[in-house]
């Protein structure tokens, strides 16, 4: 039985970045989490593993990251708003089930805490990855946080990105903001927009598993409700169907990155400071926006 007084910890907050990220997840609706150790998301399945069943959700430490991505994206189909967290090594194993995800359109969140080969170092190295790592054609949704409060905040956009566009989405984290411990605000319930994936209005007999509405995205059945679907990595038509036929490639590729490419006004999340008489414009993201900002403030 769910918690809703648990799950919102509503109010102000001397937080670890870390678990600003559970947080974040938990008001987003997360109910199901997968995890394998790696420093430094290590605070993240921890205090997830503590949190999540308190609130009726799920939590299943993985034998390793590819189990991890496999199990968030099998919840996903289930109709689980699912996530798994991890760090630089640990996001390299998980580009195969990325990719899975990605072709068979299934909304989850990946937390990537980036640090250095081998060491606990602050990096943003995998910025390549994130954004080209599984194979074919795609586009990513990646959220760069700069602060704990971003953290959180990013963590639910995350969520209501990947739900109402059917993606996996990235939030990434790096060690600075990880393990630093900032100023944190979570809002009332009823103050945080909650998106939820759209499910099918015709009968089992009528559906289409990838025929896509307006915006490209095709309503998504939960495994049980008596809907047919093959959720395959191969190339497959709006019935499902795989097909090797190249119009049919074309077709899916083009439709997987049109959902997004067509809705960036919605999905772009940009600041900008100081901007309106400047000749010089530093862009940066994530911890990286701290010493720009202040060196803008500075100037």
């Amino acid at each position: 039985m769910e918690n809703i007084e648990e799950r919102y910890m509503s109010g102000r907050h001397f937080m670890l970045g870390n678990y600003a990220v559970v947080e974040g997840a938990l008001a987003a609706g997360c109910d199901f989490f997968a995890g394998y150790p790696i420093t430094p998301a290590n605070e993240i399945s921890e205090r997830m593993s503590e949190r999540l069943p308190r609130v009726g959700g799920k939590f299943l430490q993985s034998e390793d990251e590819l189990c991890s991505i496999y199990a968030v994206t099998g919840a996903s189909l289930c109709g689980a708003k699912a996530m798994t967290a991890t760090a630089s090594a640990g996001f390299n194993y998980m580009q195969e089930g990325l990719g899975y995800a990605t072709s068979v359109e299934a909304p989850c969140v990946i937390v990537d805490v980036q640090r250095c080969r081998g060491e606990n170092y602050a990096t943003q190295s995998d910025v390549m990855q994130m954004r080209w790592g599984p194979s074919g054609d795609y586009e990513a949704v990646v959220l760069a946080p700069s602060s704990v409060q971003e953290l959180f905040d990013h963590t639910v956009e995350a969520f209501n990105l990947a739900e109402k566009y059917r993606v996996p989405t990235i939030v990434m984290s790096e060690t600075t903001i990880a393990l630093m411990r900032e100023d944190l605000t979570i809002p009332e319930p009823g103050e945080i927009d909650i998106e939820n994936r759209k499910k099918p209005e015709v009968t089992p007999e009528e559906f289409l598993p990838f025929l896509p509405d307006e915006r490209g995205v095709p309503p998504m059945p939960e495994f049980g409700e008596g809907y047919h679907t093959l959720y395959s990595l191969n190339p497959h038509d709006a019935e499902g169907n795989i097909s090797w036929d190249p119009d049919v490639f074309e077709d899916m590729y083009e439709r997987e990155r049109g959902k997004i490419q067509n809705n960036l006004d919605d999905i772009l999340m940009v600041e900008e400071f100081y901007t309106d008489d400047a000749e010089v414009i530093l862009v940066a993201y994530g911890s990286e926006c701290r010493p720009a900002l202040r060196r803008c403030f500075k100037s």
